[in-house]
């Protein structure tokens, strides 16, 4: 049998994926495994600061337009 190799579609999946995780660090940013792995927890992390930030904008809306003008710069 001849040797098949890895497909356009798997190339296109995995730097897709590396695309999310270029601003990564090390290992984090270059080998696949680590990057979905990473990818993984990043978006849970990313639903629990989105409620942290809801809860901010209700309880002190000068808080909220100081964290805003940070993440801007």
């Amino acid at each position: 049998m001849t040797r098949t190799k890895r497909g356009y579609i798997a190339r296109r999946r995995q730097k897709k994926i590396s695309l999310f995780a270029s601003s990564f660090q090390g290992a984090h940013s270059r080998l696949t495994r680590t990057i979905t792995q990473q990818r993984i927890r990043t978006l849970k992390q990313l639903l629990l600061n989105r409620k942290i930030l809801a809860q901010i904008a209700i309880s002190n809306r000068n808080c909220l337009y100081m964290i805003s003008n940070d993440i801007k710069k």
